[in-house]
């Protein structure tokens, strides 16, 4: 019958820990071998997607200021039309004040062209700065999408060569974690989080966790030889085991963790 996970020693905690940490030591292996190229992938999206939200922010702009010249173009002919009316009024006036009158909206009339062609002037020379902007914009998003295609592919191709392998290790990885009650399970992928190297539980080398240069003291590397509790090294943070521990549990996860 099958022990509950409540019921195992600690020296079967710890060598499932390390198991786990095997399984996960190699998965980080898998997801290395692609270096930079997600984050770069990512931050080419992301990029991307700037750029493209501020193309549309510019053909916003374009089509606002578009539909300011129509409107004014309607000022225009509205003010056209204004000034032949006065024109023709002006053939049937009784009196030099009606067409001094007539005049002067037909002066008015004439001002309001003027201001409306200079801003019509205006919106054409920020809609072709705006489409020069544009075409600049267009070409970046271009190269940038060129660029990242590559880059997918280049991904792609590593994450198919390892992909299979990967699936494999991290089903192992689910199905060693369920050996591990909950509140240790927890603090491994904690400590795994907060290490630079994924690296949660270590074995000893030359009387120092592995990748410390800070020795354990004789009689903590006994205690650690015993197996009776779980060991924090306090510089690291990592859960310590023997060397033997180590050696036992690599030979034997050969098997476990190969894949063909």
């Amino acid at each position: 019958m099958a022990k509950k996970i409540n019921d195992i020693s600690v020296e079967e905690k710890l060598r499932a820990l390390y198991d786990l940490q095997i399984i996960d030591s190699r998965l980080d292996e898998i997801r290395n071998t692609r270096g930079e190229l997600p984050i770069e992938v990512e931050d080419l999206e992301n990029e991307i997607e700037g750029l493209e939200k501020r193309a549309e922010k510019f053909q916003q702009e374009i089509k606002q200021q578009q539909e300011e010249i129509k409107t004014k173009n309607e000022v225009i002919n509205h003010a056209k039309s204004l000034i032949d009316k006065y024109k023709a009024q002006q053939d049937n006036v009784r009196n030099n004040k009606e067409y001094e009158s007539l005049e002067k909206e037909i002066e008015y009339q004439g001002l309001e062209i003027q201001l409306a062609e200079k801003r019509i002037k205006e919106f054409n020379a920020k809609i072709e700065h705006k489409n020069e902007a544009m075409a600049d914009l267009n070409q970046k998003i271009d190269d940038l999408k060129n660029h990242l295609k590559f880059k997918k592919e280049e991904l792609d191709g590593l994450i198919a060569e390892t992909q299979k392998e990967e699936e494999f290790l991290i089903e192992k990885s689910k199905k060693f974690s369920q050996k591990i009650d909950e509140r240790l399970l927890a603090s491994y992928n904690r400590i795994r989080t907060n290490s630079p190297n994924g690296l949660a539980v270590v074995g000893l080398e030359r009387g120092a966790p592995k990748g410390s240069f800070f020795t354990i003291p004789p009689q903590k590397q006994m205690e650690i030889a015993q197996r009776k509790k779980i060991i924090i090294d306090e510089h690291s943070g990592k859960v310590l085991v023997d060397d033997q521990l180590v050696m036992e549990e690599n030979e034997k996860m050969k098997d476990e963790i190969k894949f063909s």
